[in-house]
């Protein structure tokens, strides 16, 4: 398979994730409202991003302790756990009530187990990626009906400025990336670029963090490759996978953009944060849900002109965050994917008649 067709199957697959997650998330708008799982009394409190940003924070904090004191299992049985959970919620709307026990669908949770089964006793990069559509569509949705326009907004503007200061600034999170991507739970989306590529592979995820590529001089293969460091509903860069050859390289920040262009074509996968698809999808989800404006007739997603606008400023920016990775350089995907979202989202709404202030939630 020729470098040309690589590339282009990658980003086709690719988009084909992002797009599962926001139709997806599109399909489950109303029936998570109409199931009440609607998380916040008032969707239209601002603070409801303030506050969730701070969990976020939280969260890493914790998670980073767990690292330092290698107790990484509670990170996987944790995640492990919320799978189960937003699938439960996702299969109980979808899958019909064909045996109940009580008010409990079983098929849908059985579904719901064998996710959490097959996380644990063979997370293969397609288990990974399905298991990430499904978790990623139910939380974007849930996110997407419990905040409203200026809330979603808010949270968009502050994560995608984290996910560039945590990339290019801080770097506080590689301890995090290296010791989550380890655990091979559906905190990214891996996109193969070749047939050969195992996710059960050890060495899949050895050598490089956030991005960053490391040299292990205490390592038999020196073998370099890729770690992000999201969450379902974190931040993250994106960055290409794990390279074919054995050499290690220096550290990409420090390399010369002209001479690592074709880094990511050496690669067997590019991985993606699951929190890049999730968080532009919450306003995809959002417009959808709180605006009765140029309303599209489109069977099973509810779909308006807002809505559809964010959708494609998303892709359209992950067209540009792939173009840029491909270039063999790490880049924080939220501040591409959001503002791509955000910009599509306000010249949807404009188009529909809708002001600024109304676009806003103002």
């Amino acid at each position: 398979m020729n470098d040309r067709t690589r590339v282009l199957l990658a980003v086709g697959l690719t988009v084909a994730l992002f797009l599962s997650v926001q139709l997806g998330a599109l399909a489950l708008v109303e029936p998570f409202y109409e199931g009440g799982h609607q998380s916040v009394e008032n969707p239209d409190d601002p603070t409801n991003s303030l506050v969730y940003f701070g969990i976020i924070l939280v969260a890493t904090a914790l998670m980073l302790v767990t690292i330092k004191y290698d107790v990484e299992w509670l990170i996987k049985a944790m995640i492990i756990g919320v799978s189960v959970m937003i699938s439960w919620y996702v299969f109980a709307e979808l899958v019909p009530s064909v045996v109940t026990v009580g008010s409990v669908n079983v098929v849908a949770a059985a579904a719901a187990v064998a996710v959490g089964g097959a996380l644990l006793l063979y997370p293969e990069w397609y288990v990974i990626d399905i298991t990430g559509v499904v978790m990623g569509a139910g939380a974007a949705a849930l996110f997407g009906i419990s905040f409203g326009l200026l809330p979603a907004l808010l949270l968009l503007t502050v994560l995608a400025v984290y996910d560039a200061i945590s990339v290019y600034g801080t770097e506080h999170m590689l301890d995090l990336a290296e010791g989550v991507m380890a655990l091979k739970i559906p905190v990214v989306l891996v996109v193969p670029t070749t047939l050969s590529f195992s996710y059960l592979d050890p060495e899949s995820t050895e050598g490089v963090v956030d991005g960053h590529e490391e040299t292990d001089a205490g390592s038999d293969t020196g073998d370099p490759s890729s770690v992000d460091d999201s969450s379902p509903t974190a931040a993250s860069s994106t960055d290409g996978g794990p390279r074919r050859d054995d050499t290690a390289a220096a550290d990409e920040t420090d390399a010369d953009p002209a001479a690592d262009g074709d880094d990511a074509l050496e690669r067997d996968a590019l991985f993606i944060g699951l929190g890049d698809a999730v968080i532009p999808t919450v306003l995809v989800a959002s417009a959808a849900y709180f605006l009765e404006v140029g309303t599209l007739d489109v069977p099973v997603i509810a779909l308006n002109v807002p809505a559809l606008g964010a959708l494609l400023g998303t892709i359209a920016g992950l067209l540009v965050l792939m173009y840029m990775v491909l270039k063999g350089r790490p880049h924080a995907g939220l501040p591409l994917l959001n503002g791509g979202a955000i910009a599509g989202y306000l010249v949807g709404a404009l188009a529909s008649g809708l002001s600024l202030a109304a676009a806003l939630g103002l």
